[in-house]
C-alpha cells in the first residue's frame, strides 16, 4: 500500500506549483516552475485517478445498504475491485525515482569490436538501424564524426540524437552487439561471429560540467581516413585532449570554427557520463562498464541472420523478425527492458 502522506505531499506540490505558475515569474523562475510541473504532472493525474477509484468503491459498498441501488452497486464492485491492482501498479510506476537525464539528447557511438572487416560492417548495419529508429520516431539524427572503410563499413561513429525523451529510450542499447551471418569477405560461406560497442551518452549541459581551459590542448590537423561525406582534405579538423582524464575527441566538419563547437560538446557528454557512473560505482559497486572491451563474450544482444533470431541477453528476449529490427523495429525491445528495469526498481522499493 502506498502511504497517503506521500500522496497528499505530492498533490500539495503540484497545487503549490499551479498558482505560482499563474501567478507569473521571472524568465528564469518560470523555466524551473514548468519543468517541474511537467514532471510532477504524471503523476498527480495518476494519484486523482486512483483516488477516485477507490471513492467510486466505497460510494458503491455504501449503496449496497439501499434497497433501490444494491442492484447497480453488485454489478459496480466487482469491476471497480479488479481495476484497482491495475491503478496501483500504475501509480507505483509514477512514483519511481526518475532518471534526471531521460529527456535529454544523446550522443551515441558505433565501434567495431572483435570480427575485423565483418564487425566494421555491422557496425555501419547498426548506424542505419539507429538512425531508421530514429526517423520513425521524428528524432533529429546527426552524424558528427564518420570514419568508414575501403569496404563500407565503420571504423568509429559520432551521432548527436535530438528528441522527446531520446535517452531513456535509448540507453538500454549500451553495450556489445554480437552479429552471427555469413560475412561478405567469406567466400566459403561459413558462418562468422563478430561484434560492435555502442555507447548512449546523456547530452551534457553547461551547468553540469566545468571545463578549465588550462586543462585542455586542441589541435588542429588535416582530416584523414578512408572516404565518406565527413571527411575532407583541409587543416580544419580539430582534436581536443582533456589532460586531467586523458579523453580525446575530434571533429572533421568543413569548419573549424563548428569543430571546436562540436568536441567541446562530446567532450562535455563523456566526461558528464564519466561522473553519472562515479556516482552509481558509488551506489552499486559491482555496476560494469555499459561498453567493455568489444569481445563477443561480453554481448547483451547477439544478432543471428541465418535463423532471422534477436536474443537480448539480459531479459532472455528472443524475436524472430530480425529483418524488422534491422530496419529499426526497435520498441518492442526497448519496452521489454524498460519494463523489466521498472520491475527491478518495483522490487528494490518493496524490500
Amino acid at each position: 500500500m502506498i502511504p497517503e502522506e506521500r500522496l497528499e505531499q505530492i498533490l500539495q506540490r503540484f497545487q503549490y506549483l499551479e498558482a505560482a505558475m499563474a501567478e507569473g515569474a521571472s524568465g528564469a523562475e518560470i523555466a524551473d516552475l514548468a519543468r517541474e510541473y511537467s514532471e510532477i504532472k504524471p503523476v498527480a493525474e495518476q494519484i486523482c485517478a486512483y483516488r477516485q477509484l477507490l471513492a467510486d468503491l466505497e460510494e458503491a459498498e455504501v449503496m449496497l445498504a439501499d434497497p433501490d441501488m444494491k442492484e447497480l452497486a453488485e454489478e459496480e464492485i466487482p469491476t471497480l475491485k479488479a481495476a484497482l491492482p491495475d491503478a496501483e501498479h500504475a501509480l507505483q510506476l509514477a512514483l519511481l525515482p526518475k532518471d534526471a537525464a531521460d529527456t535529454r539528447p544523446a550522443m551515441l557511438e558505433i565501434r567495431p569490436g572483435t570480427g575485423g572487416d565483418e564487425a566494421s560492417l555491422f557496425a555501419g548495419d547498426l548506424l542505419r538501424m539507429y538512425q531508421r529508429y530514429a526517423e520513425a520516431r521524428g528524432w533529429k539524427f546527426e552524424v558528427i564524426e564518420e570514419q568508414a572503410t575501403e569496404l563500407g563499413g565503420i571504423k568509429e561513429v559520432v551521432v548527436h540524437i535530438k528528441g522527446e525523451n531520446v535517452f531513456a529510450r535509448m540507453k538500454y542499447e549500451s553495450g556489445v552487439h554480437r552479429v552471427q551471418r555469413v560475412p561478405v569477405t567469406e567466400s566459403g560461406g561459413r558462418i562468422h561471429t563478430s561484434a560492435a560497442t555502442v555507447a548512449v551518452l546523456p547530452e551534457a549541459e553547461d551547468v553540469d560540467i566545468h571545463i578549465d581551459a588550462n586543462d585542455l590542448r586542441i589541435d588542429t590537423m588535416r582530416s584523414s581516413g578512408a572516404g565518406g561525406q565527413h571527411v575532407n582534405t583541409t587543416d580544419s579538423a580539430v582534436r581536443i585532449t582533456h589532460l586531467p582524464t586523458g579523453l580525446v575527441v575530434t571533429s572533421s566538419e568543413k569548419s573549424q570554427h563548428r569543430n571546436r563547437e562540436i568536441a567541446m560538446q562530446v567532450l562535455k557528454t563523456r566526461l558528464y557520463d564519466l561522473e553519472r557512473q562515479r556516482i552509481d560505482s558509488e551506489r552499486s559497486a559491482d555496476r560494469a562498464s555499459q561498453v567493455g572491451s568489444g569481445d563477443r563474450s561480453e554481448r547483451i544482444r547477439t544478432y543471428n541472420f541465418p535463423q532471422g533470431r534477436m536474443s537480448d541477453h539480459r531479459i532472455n528476449l528472443t524475436l524472430y523478425k530480425l529483418d524488422q529490427i534491422m530496419q529499426g523495429d526497435l520498441d518492442e525491445i526497448i519496452d521489454a527492458l524498460t519494463a523489466d528495469h521498472q520491475a527491478r526498481l518495483l522490487s528494490e522499493m518493496s524490500q
